[in-house]
């Protein structure tokens, strides 16, 4: 099982990005996918989800209203849009993937950084 979380870069405020993360060894259709993020001096934190074959998704209060996790099932990858950027969006975003209750496998996280 391998993760490659790509799409990150540097924005200005008020912009867009899609980060994606590519998944081999198994099939995203399906599968307990999440999305986090670890700013500078911070603890990683949980953004989204999505779960189950009936793509139950799942976000923090916190981005609710500018964040969208889905799947690509053609290609393989859970795909994190984000929109209306903020400086305070600066961060790694990392994938992963949950095992039962644990997110046991992990992308090698992608940067992004956002501009006032």
């Amino acid at each position: 099982v391998q993760l490659q979380a790509s799409g990150g870069g540097m924005v200005q405020a008020g912009g867009s990005l899609r980060l994606s993360c590519a998944a081999s060894g198994f099939t995203v259709d399906g599968a307990d996918m999440g999305w986090f993020r670890r700013a500078p001096g911070k603890e990683r934190v949980f953004l989204a989800s999505i779960v189950g074959n009936g793509g139950r998704t799942i976000y923090a209060d916190s981005v609710k209203d500018r964040f969208s996790i889905f799947r690509d099932n053609a290609k393989n990858t859970v795909d994190l849009q984000i929109d209306n950027l903020k400086p305070e969006d600066t961060a790694t975003y990392y994938c992963a993937r949950r095992i039962g209750s644990m997110y046991s496998y992990w992308g090698q996280g992608t940067q992004v950084t956002v501009s006032s």
